[in-house]
């Protein structure tokens, strides 16, 4: 992290899979988001899903990030991201604006083309068409912020052209690389991604460097690169209370992928949280592991999301406090805010 010319920012990413009521999952979520600011994080960011409970748990992020904003004060609230093809645009501008006013200008809009092909059957779409609706879709957003007439003539209220310069591109490839930053838009890289055939024990940080040399080669001349690495993290006071969490939610990832006809090489827990490019354990465990991932010292921005473990709520909101307490600030984060609350007390 200390190569980055620019302070790096330190994010939290909660994906809402809790073992609970949908209701129950929206209260733990915001409440981490709270306990993330007390604790000096940078930003917060939420995952849109439809249908599927076990997959993320919430369809409508601004919707819920519009709750959070009137429980927070200074964390910048992040999607990450909205299926923009699944959207009608001229709602998601209007909804934006509305949100990123009343939250005192803290939106970021995470954006890309993601969805099973089911969701686009269901919404009336062709999932074989989902790049070209994206790129229309996204037009029509930038157009609407900035306040420009749409078809028939009318233009949102009110116009809002500088969330255009918050505007960030999820993608899984050096073609998507080359888009987010030929738009001056900022790149959003993910927590793991499948591996080529021909390099399948290839390191997250191999497939993700191109994607970043693409992205920064097509970047206009002045426009400052805006890089988010989420990474799968996991910190415990114990490293055998770490493994014994992961080991459960891990493993219920594997037969997921099972079932759906994919393959994770060996069965040991070392051989999956490696596959699923996991880091776990202490604080110490996690600052190691974390340092090996070169492609870190190149973002500015480092999110960190519990999912695949899925931990309880309680050992989320701990893991919170160790990342802001000892790993971030080991890998160069500098915190911004005063010292946070005393620490979450685990009932055993």
């Amino acid at each position: 992290m200390t190569n980055s010319p620019h302070r790096q920012r330190l994010g939290f990413f909660t994906r809402l899979l809790d073992e609970a009521s949908a209701s129950e999952r929206y209260r733990l979520a915001a409440e981490q988001i709270v306990h993330a600011e007390r604790h000096g994080f940078d930003s917060a960011w939420v995952a849109q899903h439809h249908f599927h409970e076990a997959e993320g748990g919430l369809p409508s992020p601004l919707v819920f990030l519009s709750h959070v904003a009137a429980r927070t004060s200074k964390i910048r609230l992040g999607t990450g991201i909205i299926t923009l093809p699944l959207e009608n645009p001229i709602r998601v501008a209007e909804d934006a604006v509305v949100l990123d006013l009343m939250s005192g200008g803290r939106l970021e809009v995470g954006v890309g083309t993601g969805g099973t092909p089911s969701s686009f059957t269901a919404f009336g779409l062709d999932s074989a068409n989902r790049s070209e609706i994206y790129d229309r879709n996204l037009a029509v957003v930038r157009d609407a912020w900035d306040g420009r007439p749409l078809e028939g003539g009318d233009s949102i209220y009110p116009a809002a052209p500088g969330l255009n310069d918050r505007v960030w591109q999820a993608t899984f490839s050096v073609g998507g690389g080359i888009r987010a930053g030929k738009a001056g838009d900022g790149l959003m890289l993910s927590r793991t991604q499948p591996r080529p055939k021909d390099a399948p024990h290839a390191s997250l940080a191999d497939i993700q460097h191109p994607i970043i040399d693409a992205y920064l080669e097509a970047l206009p001349e002045g426009r400052e690169p805006r890089i988010v690495a989420s990474r799968s993290l996991f910190v415990a006071d114990s490293r055998e209370e770490a493994l014994r969490l992961a080991e459960k939610g891990l493993r219920r990832v594997v037969a997921d992928f099972a079932a759906k006809g994919h393959v994770i090489p060996g069965d040991t827990l070392v051989d999956i949280i490696a596959a699923l490019d996991t880091h776990v354990g202490t604080p110490q465990d996690v600052i190691e592991s974390l340092s090996r991932d070169t492609t870190l010292p190149r973002v500015s921005d480092l999110v960190f999301q519990v999912h695949s473990i899925d931990p309880p709520h309680e050992y989320i909101l701990r893991s919170i406090e160790l990342i802001a307490s000892e790993v971030a600030p080991a890998l160069g984060w500098q915190q911004p805010a005063a010292r946070p609350e005393k620490r979450v007390a685990l009932v055993r």
